[in-house]
């Protein structure tokens, strides 16, 4: 196994308009075996933990009522449908890079246990069951299809086993989000699990990976409805007390996917004037985390590690030369420094889900 596994953006150069020559090397985060096992451990953890759980299930009576692996016999642990789905992300997405690590056999053996034919089989039911048109819309929809995206791209006899299980649900899941965007008026610019623009962006890389045209553009077109003429977008309003992603960093890491890079540039000058070209830092800060043992305001740590990828996405999609680069790295790199040390598992209420935002921001993957 290789050593370390570097999962950074470019180095950046620009000059100054005052002529000042400038270079600084975008932050790099080594992902090397113990830092691994770190994040893995928090999946591996909570993975088949059925309780405490939050369940999102209507009852329509008494038959209805049923515990967590009975509703949802794949993605029934960490505390509630959206983080178990991404929880089997953060393993897949590990093996890649890490293939030998010491926690390898155990992840493949979880994975094995919860993408069974007849587990999978029975969520795509649950959710095309009466009245499941809203379930886990957009967020854990969306963290669906990037699982199954991250497994067709894992180039492993199993994976590719598990991708074929995945498929129904897979479907049912592209389904629910192609039945719901031309019926939605209003983009939902939220810092929470709601939120269209962050779950547009996983959407979009899913349907990349698996050449769903049609679900690019219904994508698109809700992009240039929702955000195209987007202007001064109010960050200074940010974060309130429970976000864990950013209304208007989300809204430019989607955008930055949709518009070709000379338009995006364009943009996101209108869109968020705010971002200096002289590489100051003042202009966004991390988030100050006042009680991790708090399950809303340990959201504010999922802020930082969200907001650092979504800086770096937006850097990574703007001409080489653009001023506005060195800035965006440098206060990713604050929120980097901020929020990677807390992902610890400590505390359950952070510890069923922040790793997955870790291993989201160290290996890249929304650049990647």
């Amino acid at each position: 196994m290789p050593k370390v596994v570097r999962a950074a953006i470019a180095l950046a150069a620009l000059t100054c308009s005052s002529g000042i020559q400038a270079a600084r090397a975008a932050e790099t985060v080594a992902l090397d075996a113990t830092t691994a096992q770190r994040f893995a451990n928090l999946a591996l953890k909570c993975l088949h933990q059925e309780y405490p759980n939050k369940i999102a299930h209507t009852l329509a009576g008494d038959a209805d009522v049923h515990p967590p692996r009975e509703l949802y016999p794949a993605f029934y642990g960490c505390y509630d449908w959206h983080s178990a789905v991404h929880g089997h992300w953060l393993l897949v997405r590990l093996e890649v890079p890490v293939p030998k690590a010491p926690f390898a056999a155990q992840a493949r053996a979880e994975l094995a246990r919860s993408l069974t034919a007849a587990n999978l089989a029975a969520e795509a039911s649950y959710l095309n069951g009466a009245g499941r048109a809203s379930f886990e819309r957009p967020y854990g929809l969306a963290w669906l299809l990037k699982l199954s995206a991250e497994l067709r791209t894992w180039k492993d006899p199993q994976a590719a086993e598990w991708s074929r299980a995945m498929a129904p649900l897979e479907a049912e899941a592209a389904e629910h989000i192609k039945t719901w965007l031309p019926d939605l008026t209003y983009p939902i610019r939220i810092g929470e699990h709601d939120q269209t623009a962050f779950s547009f962006g996983l959407i979009w890389d899913w349907a990349a990976v698996s050449n769903d045209r049609e679900m690019r553009a219904l994508l698109g077109d809700a992009a240039r409805r929702f955000y195209q003429n987007d202007r001064a977008c109010p960050l200074s309003y940010e974060p309130s007390g429970h976000d864990f992603l950013s209304p208007c960093l989300a809204e430019a890491d989607f955008m930055r996917r949709v518009l070709p890079q000379p338009d995006f540039a364009r943009w996101l000058t209108a869109a968020l004037p705010q971002i200096p070209r002289n590489g100051h830092r003042e202009w966004l800060t991390p988030a100050i985390v006042t009680n991790r043992a708090d399950p809303k305001l340990a959201h504010l740590d999922g802020l930082n590690l969200s907001r650092a990828w979504m800086l770096e996405g937006i850097a990574h999609a703007l001409p080489a030369k653009d001023a506005r680069i060195f800035a965006l790295r440098n206060v990713a790199a604050d929120h980097r420094a901020a929020a990677l040390p807390a992902v610890t598992g400590e505390h359950y209420e952070g510890g069923h889900w922040l790793g997955t935002f870790a291993v989201y921001l160290v290996t890249g993957a929304g650049t990647r």
